[in-house]
């Protein structure tokens, strides 16, 4: 029988009844505390026309730790700007601290060309929220001539991405609308981003505008940010309080006498019932929540049978990760430790964050990798679901990620370079291992996210995938799969995963990946870099396949040999085969891998990967 209402939640309730019955208090400060908190960190902190205040800091000798969130510390400039350095944006000027909360991007690259400078930065996954109503999501489009724009969907052509005499005009389309509202001579470049404003009325003027002035809104996805929204929009002020050790709201003193005081009083008290009420539901529908995930997570492992890794208590985890002394560094879905099991082999531990992916992510990686072993795929030894904490252990590879190698080779002076034998020897095994989920397991394992961070080094430089969080399994029969949304990382994602119109998801999808990943391992760079100087080869898939067709060299980072030379012809041609818009045009792994072990003349060359165009030359 299922119970009406949570004994956390109950006991709550009559609490905050009885509280409600007493003076309400207009601060959650004592005064002592308050004091302590205005003079240390709200007395000297306007920086010209912007009021610093919790979660920031004004950083300056004089001003506590305390008085604001960590990494949100603010500069004054000598101009009087109120200056900002945030997670993969770096230098910002504070246009506006209340809501919304608006900056202005600084730097040279940001001033030479935003919007391309704004779809090389991956903002997903970091301290920004992309989920509000606010937001816009935009995606770059090639055309080889000046087309008729619409404002609520399309805009451009963007001047500091277009070249007229190349016949290359670039604009920027609405990601969600569909992609056959293009005319002929448009293909979407299956980059681009999202730019926040809270105001501006069309597509084309949030775009504009963040073009014109650099601007744009931010929501934070930091709790002390969350906190402190609440405070202000109870007209309160916000504070830190070190008794507690959490945010609270701060009311000035009122000077207007005991009726206003009664007044505010009271007022507070019916917030105060509200505000218990809205708890009390929350409570109820996060205990609801968790315990349905808890079972969802159980239920799968019931059925999993015997097959599965060894199960290890949280007890289990903190020993061997030495109370998480040792982290390696911090994912989409949660952090990663270093640790060893009682018989001393090194293993990483995936601790996986309870608010993020419903329990979907671990139930994928256990359904994958927990059977299956090959040695190019990553080898998942253990994992813990105790409660609302779930974490997968995994072999330990000392040689971290192959993004760390390959996007080094431009830095001379690196220790990571690769010779292009290693290289082809690291994609012939990737390759392998796509080919072996795709073609050698019981049902067919679709990854969704190769790319260069997923694919680990062992002690000999051999990879192995990694990363199933977004994994979806299929019977070997079916080819097709139905997808509610796009998966995967931005400049991977298949064409097909976000617009039906080039075609059905499928393995595909994932081929098409491997070739994105190929582009940037022959490269030594990402396939979409604002740091090159001639805009003819930002886009570097494009810059390749016209040196093929033109037979000349491809002049990269590296002297190299004939052989070497040879080497790099094949995979190109291989990874340009791969990125076919349309799915039916791309090779399976099978074929690219015999491609990949046999010699490049065996390779024809391939069509032109950015538009549809049938080869009859070459069999799938």
């Amino acid at each position: 029988m299922r119970r009406l209402l949570h004994p956390y939640a109950l006991c709550l309730l009559l609490l905050l009844l009885h509280a409600s019955k007493a003076k309400t208090r207009a601060e959650d400060l004592d005064g002592e505390e308050k004091e302590e908190f205005i003079k240390d960190c709200q007395t000297n902190s306007a920086c010209g026309g912007i009021d610093v205040r919790y979660p920031f800091r004004l950083n300056s000798s004089t001003t506590p730790e305390y008085c604001g969130a960590r990494g949100l510390d603010v500069s004054c400039s000598a101009a009087g700007d109120a200056i900002i350095t945030l997670p993969r944006l770096g230098l910002c000027k504070i246009v506006n601290l209340d809501t919304p909360f608006r900056i202005e991007l600084l730097g040279d690259e940001w001033a030479q060309c935003p919007l391309r400078k704004l779809s090389s930065t991956n903002l997903t996954g970091s301290i920004y929220k992309d989920d509000d109503y606010s937001y816009i999501s935009y995606m770059l489009v090639n055309c080889s001539s000046e087309i008729e724009t619409d404002p609520d969907w399309i805009t451009g052509p963007i001047p500091c991405l277009s070249d007229g005499g190349e016949g290359q005009w670039v604009y920027a389309a609405n990601a969600w609308s569909s992609m056959d509202l293009l005319p002929s001579g448009c293909m979407g470049t299956g980059i681009g981003g999202w730019i926040g404003y809270s105001d501006g009325r069309t597509f084309r003027d949030r775009v504009q505008r963040f073009i014109r002035t650099r601007q744009m809104d931010l929501n934070l996805n930091i709790s002390e940010w969350e906190n402190c929204e609440f405070c202000y929009s109870e007209g309160k002020e916000c504070a830190f309080s070190r008794r507690i050790n959490q945010t609270v709201c701060l009311t000035r003193a009122n000077h207007h006498g005991k009726n206003i005081g009664l007044i505010v009083g009271g007022s507070i008290g019916g917030s105060v019932i509200v505000l218990a009420s809205l708890i009390i539901v929350y409570i109820i529908r996060k205990s609801e929540k968790d315990q349905e995930i808890r079972f969802k997570v159980e239920q799968f492992l019931a059925t999993y049978g015997d097959a599965k890794p060894t199960r290890y208590s949280f007890a289990d985890i903190k020993k061997i990760t030495m109370r998480f002394k040792n982290k390696l560094g911090q994912g989409g879905y949660g952090s990663v430790y270093k640790g060893e099991l009682s018989n001393g082999i090194p293993v990483a531990v995936k601790m996986l964050e309870s608010s993020k992916g419903e329990g979907q992510e671990f139930i994928n990686e256990v359904a994958t990798i927990g059977r299956i072993h090959h040695i190019n795929i990553t080898r998942l030894l253990g994992f813990c679901s105790e409660r609302s904490t779930r974490a997968l252990i995994y072999e330990f590879m000392p040689n971290e990620s192959l993004e760390k190698y390959i996007f080094s080779r431009q830095d001379k002076g690196s220790n990571k370079q690769l010779s292009m034998d290693k290289l082809l020897n690291i994609a012939i095994g990737i390759a392998r291992g796509i080919e072996y989920l795709h073609q050698g397991c019981e049902q067919r394992i679709l990854h969704f996210d190769i790319k260069p961070h997923n694919i680990l080094l062992d002690h000999d430089l051999n990879p192995k995938i990694s990363d199933f969080g977004l994994a979806k399994l299929c019977s070997r029969e079916i080819s097709i799969v139905t997808m509610t949304a796009a998966r995967g990382t931005m400049g991977y994602i298949a064409p097909e995963m976000y617009c039906r119109n080039f075609g059905t998801v499928s393995y595909k999808s994932d081929v098409y990946s491997f070739g994105m990943l190929l582009l940037e391992m022959i490269g030594g760079r990402k396939n979409h870099d604002p740091e090159i100087g001639r805009e003819s080869e930002i886009y570097y898939p494009e810059w390749v396949y016209d040196r093929l067709v033109e037979r000349q060299d491809l002049e990269l980072t590296m002297e190299m040999e004939q052989k070497d030379g040879e080497i790099l012809k094949k995979l190109s041609k291989v990874a340009l085969w791969c990125i076919q818009w349309s799915p039916t045009e791309r090779p399976t792994m099978t074929r690219v891998l015999h491609m990949l072990i046999g010699s490049s003349e065996e390779v024809p060359m391939p069509p032109k990967p950015f538009v549809s165009n049938a080869h009859p030359d070459y069999p799938n």
